[in-house]
């Protein structure tokens, strides 16, 4: 059979184009060191981007490969798969901002002059900030606050003071009036400090609320605002995903229709607030999902926090006589919770400091869960537990930690636990042998934003002044990949969302981080100096410090 010479042409430039078009794409990185904490390719030195997904991952045979409108040389810099906070406060984070930022500071004199030149600044209705952390303050026996210069200094304006960890609170006689909180008020799930038959004005835990009550309520704009701002701190420091760890009903929805209009980019795991409200609300409704929004889990106080002695212990703390804390959510109401949430298809997500608490979830989670396949439950900070109950944590029941509350804690945890329950204490080593996965986040803004701290802290166990020589509890010490895991594969994977984010790999969301240096073979001591070049959410830059 003859063929007309032009219609052999044709035929070439038909297959030609037709290949051109089939392989032409928005994005071609290359010469990258790349580590796409993937199983079938784990080290990779390109991939190619089109439409906002993965679509290839290999080497320079890629730039033969495809035609792109965009490719982008590293120069051998390293590329990770968008880090993900598996725990934090977002909108916190940004509201903090607006607030008076007590954070470092080294006294509470020092306290005293940061409220005075904040609120010389404004007209204020009420004063709140947030940060102070007395164990900083070289108190004898780490002692909590008085508000008796609050009350000289601000008798007539109402002071909320909020401790690094949130759990507590310094007030003034201002806000307590306002409260109506007196000498015989009794709230159930937390503490009105007393001492000498007066208040202090120190609340711990369940009682905070009463404040927040008759607070003045930040506006939509203030929230919209804060939003913003702490979306571009994430960015900054590499975060294309945040696991918020409690949010109601209203400030998801503002965050999804935010989202939806493209003010807000950034990918959102929300755990919902359980509140009545919200659970009577989630519960009908159902989980929710868009492509930069998920909700689909509770979050659950069982405690307070260790700094303000609020976790609930099985024995009293060493340096507070017969006292163990206390449950935020009874331990009864836990497990009725458990059994609630495992008929639906919600997460349970529950906060669990003490030995007490994280036997009490333990135990529930184990009850509920005996018919369900893969339920990933979670507990948040799995932070003091008693050795014998490790063994109680396993595939269906996961750890979500956060290794910078160590090297923070580690410097007076011993006084409040004792050196043997030190023994159970941020055992993230041993919490990964037990589930096989574990999530790490920092809780910002009760830790840094900064993940390099986050994984410098979990496998070096010092502080950023590289402190203690050895390293806290160091054979709970995580090895770099498996930090690299909780910080990406590993948290997608909590949030059921592994098939979609957290690795290079095809079919995901292309988004990844560039970086200065390579932190998993960098020096310890450098590690700390790692700074963000890029990070790109669907292939988009968000941040960059060197490209355009």
């Amino acid at each position: 059979m003859k063929f007309n010479k032009y219609v052999i042409l044709l035929f070439i430039v038909f297959v030609v184009l037709l290949t051109s078009c089939q392989n032409k794409v928005d994005l071609i990185v290359h010469n990258g060191n790349v580590y796409t904490m993937g199983e079938l390719i784990p080290k990779a030195t390109a991939f190619v981007v089109d439409d906002g997904i993965f679509v290839d991952v290999g080497g320079d045979e890629l730039l033969k490969k495809y035609k792109a409108k965009r490719i982008l040389d590293l120069k051998s810099l390293p590329v990770y798969p968008g880090f993900i906070d598996s725990h934090c406060h977002l909108l916190n984070l940004g509201l903090s901002l607006q607030q008076v930022d007590l954070v470092g500071t080294k006294s509470f004199d020092e306290v005293l002059d940061r409220i005075n030149r904040f609120s010389n600044k404004r007209k204020l209705k009420a004063i709140v900030g947030r940060g102070w952390d007395q164990n900083d303050w070289n108190l004898k026996h780490n002692k909590l606050p008085n508000k008796n210069e609050l009350d000289s200094l601000y008798p007539d304006i109402p002071v909320a003071l909020r401790r690094i960890d949130g759990h507590a609170m310094l007030v003034n006689q201002a806000a307590l009036d306002l409260a109506g909180i007196t000498y015989e008020t009794e709230i159930s799930g937390g503490k009105i400090v007393k001492e000498n038959g007066k208040l202090t004005g120190v609340l711990i835990d369940s009682p905070i609320k009463l404040i927040n009550r008759v607070l003045p309520q930040p506006t939509k704009n203030e929230k919209i605002k804060a939003l913003l701002d702490a979306e571009q701190i994430a960015f900054t420091n590499g975060l294309t995903t945040v696991s918020v760890a409690g949010l109601d009903k209203d400030d998801i929805f503002l965050i999804d229709s935010l989202q939806r209009k493209e003010l807000l980019r950034i990918r959102i795991y929300a755990m919902i607030s359980n509140s009545p409200d919200n659970m009577e609300y989630y519960l009908k409704s159902g989980p929710y999902k868009t492509n930069k929004l998920n909700v689909r889990s509770f979050k659950v106080y069982a405690d307070g926090a260790l700094g303000s002695r609020g976790a609930a212990l099985k024995d009293p703390y060493s340096d507070l006589i017969n006292y163990k804390g206390s449950f935020i959510t009874p331990k009864d109401s836990i497990e009725t919770l458990a059994y609630k949430l495992a008929a639906t298809p919600f997460q349970m997500n529950t906060h669990a400091i003490g030995d007490a608490a994280n036997k009490v979830v333990l135990e529930a989670y184990k009850k509920a869960l005996v018919l369900t396949d893969d339920p990933r439950w979670r507990i948040e900070h799995a932070q003091i537990i008693d050795t014998a109950d490790i063994s109680l944590f396993n595939r269906k029941i996961l750890p979500s930690v956060q290794p910078a509350h160590a090297t923070s804690d580690m410097y007076w945890a011993e006084d409040r636990l004792g050196k043997d329950r030190l023994l159970g204490a941020y055992a993230y080593k041993s919490l990964l042998l037990q589930s096989g996965t574990i999530a790490l986040g920092t809780d910002f803004p009760v830790e840094d934003v900064n993940p390099f701290k986050t994984f410098y802290a979990a496998i070096v166990r010092k502080d950023d002044q590289q402190f203690p020589k050895n390293g806290y509890l160091s054979e709970n010490k995580l090895s770099p990949i498996d930090a690299l895991k909780g910080m990406t594969i590993w948290g997608a994977y909590e949030n059921f969302e592994d098939k979609e984010k957290g690795s290079i790999e095809i079919g995901k969301v292309a988004d990844f981080i560039i970086l200065d240096r390579d932190i998993v073979f960098e020096n310890e001591k450098r590690i700390l100096k790692t700074r963000v070049v890029a990070t790109l959410l669907d292939g988009e830059i968000v941040y960059s410090n060197r490209i355009n």
